[in-house]
């Protein structure tokens, strides 16, 4: 697909949309619970400082073609971009947020890839489950340490390898809405 007719692409609602370097145009969808969860981290990440590098849905490069785009990263304050990405050995903490067709994904290929790469902090936010997995020690095969903390629970002090906290706050993460029968 040529960018001229991905500009005039009118997309379907509720699809979060990525391009990849290879030309091919990956459509996931976006639930209200994934899209409500991701800003809540995000608000939360304001007291870092407005300044603070957070990325959502940004690609970050990593070796061997296994680019990513987490729902939610923090970056070191001076990362700097190479090219027009950052780097893997910039980031300080992942999240990823599990959907419905997501979960083996998150809780498992997502595991591994970011211990095998060495970031300090993975979260695993499952509004499905209402549970935070937090991923500290970095092997080369996943995490050493995994610790879940259940929503509704208060503030979640994070320590990141730079020496700043990002508190994550569990009693504001939103669960899904219960479905409605249709009129």
């Amino acid at each position: 697909m040529s960018v001229e007719a991905i500009m005039h692409t009118e997309f379907p609602e509720g699809y979060t949309v990525f391009f990849g370097a290879d030309g091919k145009v990956i459509m996931t969808p976006q639930s209200l619970e994934h899209s409500s969860t991701i800003r809540s981290m995000q608000i939360d990440t304001l007291a870092l400082g407005r300044q603070a590098k957070v990325t959502s849905d940004v690609y970050i490069d990593f070796p061997a073609d296994e680019n990513s785009a987490p729902d939610l990263a923090i970056l070191r304050e001076d990362a700097q971009k190479q090219g027009k990405r950052y780097r893997f050995e910039d980031v300080l903490l992942i999240a990823e947020v599990v959907s419905l067709s997501s979960a083996r994904k998150d809780y498992d290929d997502c595991t591994a890839k970011y211990g095998r790469y060495g970031i300090p902090v993975y979260l695993v936010v499952d509004p499905y489950a209402a549970e935070v997995v937090v991923h500290t020690q970095p092997t080369g095969t996943g995490y050493i340490a995994a610790h879940t903390h259940k929503y509704g629970t208060g503030k979640l002090p994070i320590d990141l390898a730079d020496g700043r906290t990002f508190t994550l706050d569990l009693d504001e993460l939103p669960r899904p809405e219960p479905e409605t029968s249709a009129r």
